[in-house]
């Protein structure tokens, strides 16, 4: 799908009289009225896909041709980036995409209704944009962070051992999900400030004083925003160590526990070995309160296992 902007021209006008061609998953028919009209190639599929910094940044008959993996979905939408190009020279704005995106839409929106567009002025929309999106997206994140930690470092209440170390298990997976979604904010952050310094560093003949200073500001707030994901990615790690650890614990309680009962279990179970073998010269079968003295020494060699397990602080 084609859409220029600003939607005021004239249905009849020319393609060449817009400031911004925005192709959504374009048709060969739309890629070639694109390039009679400006003279430009538009990027494939293939060519957006592309990893090297060399690819993803170049200039070719005049024109800046850049590319980012950006991140389109919101909520719990799966957060799959996929491939965008951006073609800006001084007379025209063509961004090609396979996915629809509210933050486009937005812009366009806003373009849409100026009498006159200045392509590198939608250009700069766009990436603000999109820095915002990634920045909700990270806020998302971090209280989805921050619910987990609530979780795991202030209970209530005591589950059980099943129970908890279920419910661990499931935010680990959560908290793992974040950290995947977060290293892909993070990748197309990095790619967007590229995008940003190469647009100043090489349209500054004909780029205008206000909008490299607004590209500027861009960089400046993916910064902050990367050091802001660098920080969550440190918050993953220390919560997936401690449903780790927690999880340890109590597994060691219970192995502990185990111990214990075998470790106890074992001097009765001798006595009654013993008095079990029914020799004639046994002289606690002739006592009368053999029984009872017999119930007493298993009483006994069961406490004193754990009488030592609590003087050693085991228990």
């Amino acid at each position: 799908m084609l859409s220029a902007y600003p939607k005021d021209r004239a249905e009849a006008s020319s393609l060449a009289s817009h400031s911004w061609i925005d192709l959504l998953e374009p048709t060969a028919a739309e890629r070639a009225a694109f390039a009679t009209a400006f003279g430009l190639r538009v990027p494939t599929r293939d060519e957006l896909g592309e990893i090297e910094a060399t690819s993803r940044l170049q200039v070719e008959n005049g024109a800046i041709y850049m590319t980012a993996p950006l991140i389109f979905a919101s909520g719990d939408e799966p957060w799959l980036p996929s491939p965008a190009g951006f073609v800006l020279s001084k007379q025209v704005l063509m961004t090609v995409r396979f996915a629809k995106s509210a933050s486009f839409d937005a812009v366009a929106k806003e373009c849409g209704a100026q009498e006159k567009l200045e392509p590198a002025a939608a250009f700069v929309n766009l990436l603000e944009a999109l820095v915002d999106h990634l920045a909700d997206l990270l806020e998302a994140a971090g209280r989805d962070l921050d619910d987990a930690s609530h979780i795991i470092f202030s209970q209530d209440n005591a589950l059980k051992l099943s129970k908890e170390t279920a419910m661990l298990r499931q935010l680990m997976l959560r908290t793992g999900r974040t950290s995947e979604r977060m290293a892909r904010i993070h990748y197309t952050l990095v790619c967007l400030d590229r995008m940003a310094k190469f647009t100043v560093d090489r349209a500054r003949d004909w780029l205008a004083q206000d909008h490299a200073a607004r590209l500027q500001s861009v960089s400046s707030d993916i910064a902050s925003l990367v050091q802001f994901s660098e920080g969550l990615v440190s918050r993953v790690q220390l919560l997936q160590d401690a449903a780790t650890g927690i999880i340890n614990i109590d597994q060691n309680d219970v192995m502990k526990v185990l111990t214990i009962a075998s470790v106890v279990g074992i001097p009765p179970v001798l006595v009654v070995g013993i008095y079990g073998m029914n020799f004639k010269n046994m002289p606690e079968l002739d006592w009368p309160w053999g029984y009872e003295y017999a119930l007493a020494l298993i009483l006994v060699t069961a406490l004193l296992p754990l009488i030592w397990f609590k003087w050693k602080d085991w228990i």
